[in-house]
């Protein structure tokens, strides 16, 4: 009898001592234990044709109901829309579509599963004529056609005793009055046949009394091949109906003053034409115009960085994308492009992976950065900066904060991703110093990035005090002109 009360003790001691177990592993899991994890599968349907110069829409579902979410695995060949599978071809060859679906309380994460589109050569391609510019006897305009390839087309005047065009930029000088006819081409390459050939017509209107010319219009700036120098180009000109002998360039603040007879100006800073806006009067025998409305300085820029991962090597995090800088102002605009999900894919290294890639599209954050003379930027792949658990404070995506977990952790995770890049104001395309690349910065929680409740990061300790949450952290960034 003694026996057997003992074994009783002994196997209620070991009960409460399991129970404890289990409230131990709840109280530190964060995840807590699984409710449900039923299997799902994902299913495309027929791949849609795709040719090179057009888009199509893959279609995927998930037996469980839930919403899928795209990316491609071929970036260099085609872009995907995470959310509604819009496809969009970059060049001829093999897109694949990957399709994810992450679970729930319910569903267990599905089996990844991808469709193969062959994207094709599309032969066909036509030109079309912006609108058509208004030209007065002894003025000046731009004619803009542009190919359905986006090629670049050439210009030529079929009436040369009347008007004549700049075969690259579009600019027409007329002559005399009549009708100026301008042909747009594009002759086609590896891809793509010729285009036929399209022609604008534009009436050039006589004199109606001499007098100075009108304000230039559709003056644009950009940066030219060096930080000091922009390029000014000149849209149309109303001439006075007198002959245009010369443009003034002149700065906002002022201080900068250049002189040429024709469209584009080159205009040379003291330094860098950082900060400038432009001007640009025109003039005639009897006198000068107004000024045209301001043109700030404003360049089109790719960028590429990289974060080492150790723990997935060859394949690294990386971000591809682009931006438009404004150097008038300072500003960054429409920063976008794609991140890598190093966790997936074979053991190829980038950029001759097969990792699945983000589409972050959504600039939403853009800081200045005075301890290194710079901007930070952060595009998104949703249309919200809701990243990064907030349980210990913070905003929900600042880089180092939430220990790495998901927003609203433990409720749903809203799966965003976000990269950061640095932008040097004076030069964008200045090689980064070390305390500039510890300010690069990413996060991934989806599906592709997560490791449990856990995003993966990538950060430096200098940058953020702390590292990413596999170790990541950033290595380089370079920006080029476009």
């Amino acid at each position: 009898m003694a026996s057997g009360v003992g074994a009783s003790r002994r196997v209620g001691f070991g009960n409460v001592l399991a129970a404890f177990i289990v409230l131990s592993w709840c109280a530190c899991n964060p995840e807590g234990p699984a409710i449900e994890a039923r299997p799902q599968t994902i299913t495309f349907g027929a791949a849609p044709p795709l040719a090179v110069g057009n888009s199509a829409t893959v279609t995927a579902t998930a037996s469980s109901g839930l919403p899928v979410r795209y990316s491609s695995t071929t970036p260099t060949i085609c872009s995907v829309d995470a959310i509604t599978g819009l496809v969009t071809d970059l060049i001829v060859g093999t897109c694949v579509i990957a399709a994810n679906q992450s679970g729930n309380t319910t569903y267990a994460p599905a089996p990844q599963a991808t469709q193969s589109l062959s994207v094709v050569f599309n032969p066909s391609q036509t030109v079309t004529f912006s609108a058509t510019p208004t030209l007065s006897l002894g003025g000046t305009a731009i004619v803009t056609a542009t190919a359905s390839s986006g090629l670049a087309v050439n210009y030529s005047s079929t009436t040369p005793k009347v008007c004549l065009v700049d075969s690259s930029t579009g600019q027409v000088t007329d002559l005399t009055e009549g009708t100026c006819i301008i042909a747009a081409d594009q002759t086609g390459n590896v891809d793509y046949s010729a285009a036929p050939q399209t022609t604008l017509s534009i009436t050039i209107s006589p004199a109606s009394g001499v007098s100075v010319p009108d304000a230039p219009t559709g003056v644009t700036a950009t940066l030219g091949r060096t930080p000091d120098t922009v390029s000014i180009s000149i849209g149309a000109t109303n001439s006075g109906s007198s002959p245009i002998t010369s443009y003034t360039v002149t700065s906002i603040p002022a201080g900068i003053i250049a002189t040429d007879s024709a469209s584009p100006i080159i205009v040379t800073c003291p330094s860098t034409c950082a900060g400038y806006a432009f001007s640009v009067t025109a003039a005639n025998a009897l006198g000068d115009s107004a000024p045209s409305a301001q043109a700030d300085v404003i360049t089109s820029y790719d960028v590429v960085e990289s974060f080492f991962e150790p723990d997935t090597q060859p394949r690294n995090s990386i971000f591809a994308g682009s931006f438009t800088f404004n150097f008038t102002t300072g500003t960054v605009s429409d920063l976008h492009g794609i991140l890598s999900e190093s966790m997936t894919g074979d053991q190829v290294a980038y950029p001759n992976d097969d990792m699945t890639w983000l589409s972050l599209n959504n600039q939403l954050s853009s800081e200045s950065d005075s301890t290194n003379a710079g901007l930070l930027v952060t595009t998104f792949l949703l249309p919200t900066t809701d990243t990064l658990w907030t349980g210990t404070g913070g905003n929900g995506w600042d880089p180092g904060t939430g220990d790495g977990i998901y927003c609203g952790f433990p409720g749903a995770n809203p799966g965003n991703a976000y990269a950061r890049i640095f932008v040097n104001t004076a030069d964008p395309t200045a090689p980064l110093a070390q305390s500039q690349i510890d300010q690069l910065a990413y996060a991934d929680c989806t599906p592709g990035g997560m490791m449990g409740a856990t995003c993966m990061t990538g950060t430096t300790v200098a940058g953020y005090g702390t590292i990413g949450t596999m170790s990541g952290y950033p290595t380089s960034q370079t920006i080029t002109r476009k």
